[in-house]
């Protein structure tokens, strides 16, 4: 019998990812597209000594318990409230991610998202496949100015610093609103500091960066809809549960907010027939954001370093908890 530790992994992953684990475990893949029943989770790490889940994968305190010989919880994400870390943390289980390898693509993707909803390129691309378009119109499709435009940012960590790098290419002025100063970037890039009615107010676009915390769960709902300049263009790259979807809905519909630029939703992936999917001056992305090859190549061999290191017996690189008997 093999002596080697075992590892679940719960998608496929870049084989990159999975090279690095089968050479110090032995792993087992979910290879369907769809995330793996919470039966099979359970049945899976009762056996496990590694695990390497994704966002869609609940890690809560049952399935923890359920796992006896559990050392590492590695998400191939930056996120990780997917995760009790809690309960992790007192089994003495590490839980790691993988930050900074995704900024870029995802700051790009952002950018992507805020020009596709100001200039309704989706609009446009639909209108031309159908044959909506009769000739040039002086008045056709207008979408909004994003050159000398004011950004409001909120949440100026990795992502939020690269879209506003971004958007120094565009003449932007930047807002942004973060929990801790950024003093640095103030000086560097321009940006200014805003308290959060200041920057729903002053922006033309808003683009969400920060984390769900129950601090942030609909921290755009109806009031902060309300106070937005109309006609604002909101950008959401960063979780679903960060806006109220339905006052999102009520405000695209009244003219409120211009237009929305979305890749991330409250649940995913979004139904077919959630109003958001009605409504033509939305752009919908299915979670999108990291999706390119490198980053996505990066992304599973820093999640397999991570767990090796810590099956090992190291600190892993990219810990987001301190286990009681680390």
């Amino acid at each position: 019998m093999s002596s080697k530790p075992r590892v679940y992994v719960t998608r496929r992953i870049p084989e990159e990812g999975i090279d690095i684990l089968r050479s110090c475990a032995e792993v087992r893949v979910w290879p369907h597209r769809l995330p793996p029943s919470r039966d099979v989770l359970l049945r899976e790490v009762g056996e496990a000594d590694g695990l390497l889940s994704l966002l869609t994968d609940g890690i809560d305190a049952e399935l923890i318990e359920a796992a006896p010989r559990l050392r590492v919880i590695s998400n191939y994400a930056v996120g990780y409230d997917n995760i009790d870390v809690p309960a992790a943390t007192a089994r003495g289980i590490w839980v790691t991610n993988t930050p900074g390898v995704l900024t870029e693509a995802t700051a790009d993707f952002t950018f992507a998202l805020l020009l596709a909803a100001a200039r309704r390129i989706v609009e446009g691309d639909r209108e031309t496949r159908c044959g909506g378009w009769l000739t040039w119109e002086p008045q056709y499709l207008l979408g909004a100015d994003v050159h000398g435009a004011t950004l409001g940012i909120i949440g100026m960590g990795r992502i939020g610093e690269a879209v506003a790098r971004r958007a120094r290419g565009f003449s932007m002025r930047v807002l942004y609103t973060d929990p801790n100063p950024r003093g640095d970037l103030e000086s560097a890039l321009g940006i200014e500091p805003a308290a959060l009615d200041t920057l729903l107010g002053d922006s033309d676009f808003i683009s969400l960066h920060a984390p769900l915390t129950p601090d942030t769960e609909h921290l755009l709902g109806p009031d902060a809809f309300a106070a937005m300049r109309r006609g604002t263009i909101l950008v959401n790259t960063a979780r679903g549960e960060l806006v109220d979807e339905a006052a999102l809905v009520v405000a695209l519909r009244d003219g409120t907010v211009g237009a929305a630029g979305l890749d991330v939703y409250a649940e995913e992936p979004l139904p077919a027939d959630h109003p958001l999917a009605c409504l033509p001056n939305v752009v919908l992305a299915p979670h999108l954001g990291s999706a390119t090859v490198g980053a996505r190549r990066d992304m599973a061999t820093m999640a397999a370093h991570n767990l090796v290191a810590a099956l090992s017996g190291r600190r892993p690189a990219h810990p987001v908890n301190s286990p009681v008997s680390s």
